[in-house]
């Protein structure tokens, strides 16, 4: 099994704990690969350096270190690779990067060993087909005004029928694992991450209370930044790729086919996440 080390220089300064990871995984007999752009900071080290498209291609599994963004910017191509992904925590929270750098000399020991199950991700499409735009989401699709100087008018159809009309700050729709995210942080549920499922929630809406909704996953969700809007609206996807839509522009919104495989050492990961990380806040 090869491992791609996948760090983020802000992050980890100097590359300190991908090299302490890189000795581990060395050390139990693993090939590693790293991308082409850290052959000068991984210097010195048993590393194969390739291009990006065919290290993923080439590597069994990656290996990022950083935090939850880090994993967010290699999932796409861990998708595309059809490869499972482990993140080492160096960030805040962890909900994704689930390896702290103190459990790296037993996590990584049991990768190496094949100790160890994936968990499915399901992930979201987001597609704006009128002006050439798409995007996949692990954790959210986020629709918000430009100027965020003023609330913007948005309808909501199921399906095509309609559902809801929110003037707020910006709509949040987001996968089971993504729930946990920007999602709760505008008063959305937490969703089970192996839930077929995705949430709609309005950030700071006007006028009163606005609940969030739960949809089935086999949902199509269409957001209409109404044409009355004063101000164009950005559409992002894990707050990267994003695109400025005029008013009228529509969003479309539905579970990807594919899903992102994260390594898990335990059934309880997700839970053991909230509550420790999450809950005790």
């Amino acid at each position: 099994m090869s491992v791609l080390l996948y760090p983020n220089p802000t992050k980890d300064a100097g590359l300190t704990v991908t090299r302490q990871a890189a000795a581990l995984l060395r050390r139990a007999g693993v090939p590693l690969l790293a991308l082409q752009g850290e052959a000068q900071a991984l210097s010195g080290l048993d590393v194969t350096f390739l291009p990006q498209a065919e290290a993923f291609r080439t590597a069994d599994l990656i290996l990022t270190v950083g935090g939850d963004g880090t994993l967010l910017r290699a999932a796409p191509n861990c998708v595309q690779a059809g490869k499972p992904v482990l993140g080492v925590n160096l960030g805040r929270t962890g909900f994704l990067a689930t390896c702290e750098v103190e459990e790296m000399p037993e996590k990584l020991a049991r990768l190496a060993a094949g100790d160890f199950a994936l968990a499915p991700r399901s992930l979201l499409c987001a597609a704006a087909p009128e002006h050439g735009w798409q995007g996949l989401a692990l954790n959210d699709v986020a629709v918000f005004g430009v100027s965020r100087l003023h609330p913007m008018d948005y309808a909501v159809f199921c399906d095509g029928i309609p559902v809801s009309r929110f003037r707020s700050d910006g709509l949040i729709v987001a996968t089971p694992t993504g729930s946990t995210a920007y999602s709760f942080s505008a008063g959305g549920p937490i969703l089970d991450a192996a839930a077929q499922a995705m949430v709609l929630t309005p950030v700071c809406p006007h006028g009163g209370r606005k609940a969030p909704l739960v949809l089935a996953a086999q949902r199509r969700l269409t957001i209409l930044a109404e044409s009355e809007n004063r101000t164009d609206v950005t559409a992002c996807t894990d707050s990267q790729n994003p695109c400025r839509l005029p008013p009228g522009a529509r969003i479309e919104v539905t579970v990807a086919p594919q899903k992102l495989q994260l390594v898990s050492f335990g059934s309880a990961d997700q839970f053991r996440a909230i509550e420790n990380k999450l809950m005790r806040r």
